[in-house]
């Protein structure tokens, strides 16, 4: 987990009465009801939090801090604090809130309810504002809201701060050279000579779907209210997580993210299928992956979230490229390439094998903290996507993403021709980052090199010369391309023995991981 990028400390003094805004120094009466800064291109305005709670800058213009009165907990770092109260249970946090405020405050902390909520999901519940209340049955006019003026904490006013802190300041003005082509569509000509490396966005090919406009989030609810879709960590019936979605002050919502949407909708998908509700644009050609019919590894998703929702950086699982189709609401996408010769995007930390990416917690810390300098980033692309617009995001590509307003989306991973390579590369050399297939499929590079043999051996020829020629550039070839791989009656060969083996020099079969 990264640490909070938002700096929150190290302000001068100032009167009580005072209050300082993470990014900008600004004054505040105590009775005015909100606060004003100027952001990256103009004023904001955020409340104040609805238990008075300011960052720690400002214990320099008071004269006590309430934590000072909680004993022994006084003594601790709000983290360390924060930390022993994660493994407390449900009733000793109500029972250790009720001895003092600053206790008060720091046990309502909603990542702390949220996590019991995830552990030990209640039955029948109704979602009542709060992880505290609805975990708790708490209705929200019974839901107690003491004063804690006084108390200064940057983790406790970080969360609050970047719920609050509108975002469109950072998702408008893209720079002109930062800017993602717009097209009507494109041939598969096109794309596999031009384009398939680029993100671009296209205009006209989901406005063709017959669920263009009659699939909202409403049309959802009224047909499938209690229809289980996974939410991140939880399935929710539809109806209770649109309550949700109306309903949440989380600096991070939960995303609807659920990959067996076609099952459970009862839909059919493909251009050629009978009464199908969308297809994949055309201009993408072949879907390789297909090679593999039910043993492809998890591929397409529905989306849903509200304002502010979304994706911190990531890359699309085992290589492969992907689409994203906006049917309502829009989303800002902030994205960079992927390269040795490239660092990667500001704020964001890879682990040395780059199966790990580490970045801040939200993606409003993100905004609020490092945006600036993803700006001045080499090969930093913006785009705004619309509904009826959708993005091509190539393999291998870093990408954030955030719903300017309430959102529902389709997308899916492919894999093209002209990227066979990575995606082979990757399944072969990176199994333990390997994802989405079925517990049955113990070699995933190898079930597919034998689909792509018995169906398209030019194109696994081409491919797998690619990977070679690669790893002679790079000087970690292993042989030949006829050394690696050897055509005889039909079968593909990697050494000695007889059928069909993969190895590569003594490499291991790779291991499906969740």
């Amino acid at each position: 987990m990264a640490p909070s990028a938002v700096p929150l400390k190290s302000y001068s003094h100032v009167e009580e009465e005072e209050t300082y805004h993470p990014v900008k120094r600004i004054k505040l009466s105590a009775r005015n009801q909100s606060i004003e800064y100027e952001g990256e291109d103009a004023p904001i305005t955020i409340p104040i939090h609805p238990l008075g709670i300011k960052p720690s800058g400002n214990a320099y213009a008071a004269f006590q801090d309430i934590k000072s009165a909680c004993g022994f907990f006084a003594k601790l770092p709000d983290e360390l604090l924060n930390q022993i109260l994660e493994i407390i249970d449900a009733f000793d946090l109500v029972r250790l809130g009720s001895t003092c405020k600053a206790l008060y405050a720091f046990t309502r902390a909603e990542e702390l309810w949220k996590s019991l909520f995830i552990e030990s999901p209640p039955e029948n519940f109704e979602w009542h504002g709060t992880w505290r209340s609805t975990y708790l049955r708490l209705p929200e006019k019974h839901a107690s809201h003491i004063s804690c003026k006084n108390l200064f904490s940057d983790l406790l006013y970080r969360p609050f701060h970047c719920t609050h802190t509108p975002l469109e300041p950072y998702t408008t003005n893209i720079p002109p050279q930062h800017s993602i082509p717009r097209f009507s569509d494109l041939t598969p000509e096109e794309f596999s000579s031009k384009w398939r490396d680029t993100p671009f966005i296209l205009t006209s090919p989901v406005k063709e779907w017959p669920i263009y406009k009659c699939w909202t989030p409403e049309t959802l609810l009224s047909k499938y209210p209690e229809v289980k879709f996974r939410a991140e960590a939880v399935d929710w019936p539809l109806n209770t997580y649109m309550t949700y979605m109306k309903n949440s002050s989380d600096e991070s919502p939960l995303y609807l993210f659920d990959r067996h949407f076609v099952e459970k909708m009862g839909i059919a998908v493909g251009k050629d299928a009978e009464a199908a509700a969308y297809w994949p644009p055309i201009c993408f050609g072949e879907d390789l992956f297909s090679v593999l019919g039910d043993q492809r590894p998890d591929c397409r998703w529905m989306i849903m979230g509200p304002k502010r929702s979304g994706s911190t950086f990531h890359k699309d699982p085992n290589a492969t490229s992907a689409w994203n189709a906006v049917l309502t609401g829009t989303k800002y996408w902030l994205l960079f390439p992927s390269s040795p010769t490239l660092p990667p995007p500001p704020g964001v930390f890879l682990s040395a094998d780059q199966s790990e990416i580490t970045s801040p917690l939200s993606i409003a810390e993100y905004l609020l903290s490092f945006h600036a300098l993803a700006r001045r980033a080499p090969g930093c692309r913006e785009a705004i996507c619309r509904a009826g617009e959708v993005l091509h995001v190539p393999s291998g590509w870093f990408h954030l993403v955030l719903n300017l307003d309430e959102s529902l989306a389709l997308t899916q991973n492919f894999v093209p021709r002209q990227r066979l390579a990575d995606v082979l590369g990757f399944l072969r050399d990176q199994g333990d980052q390997v994802s989405g297939f079925a517990d049955e499929v113990v070699d995933p590079f190898g079930l597919f090199v034998e689909r792509l043999r018995e169906k398209y051996p030019e194109v696994l020829e081409e491919g797998m010369r690619e990977l070679a020629r690669r790893g002679k550039k790079s000087g970690k070839t292993r042989g030949k391309w006829e050394d690696l791989v050897k055509w005889d009656e039909g079968e593909v060969k990697t050494g000695g023995g007889s059928g069909f083996s993969f190895g590569f020099g003594g490499d291991g079969d790779n291991e499906e991981i969740p």
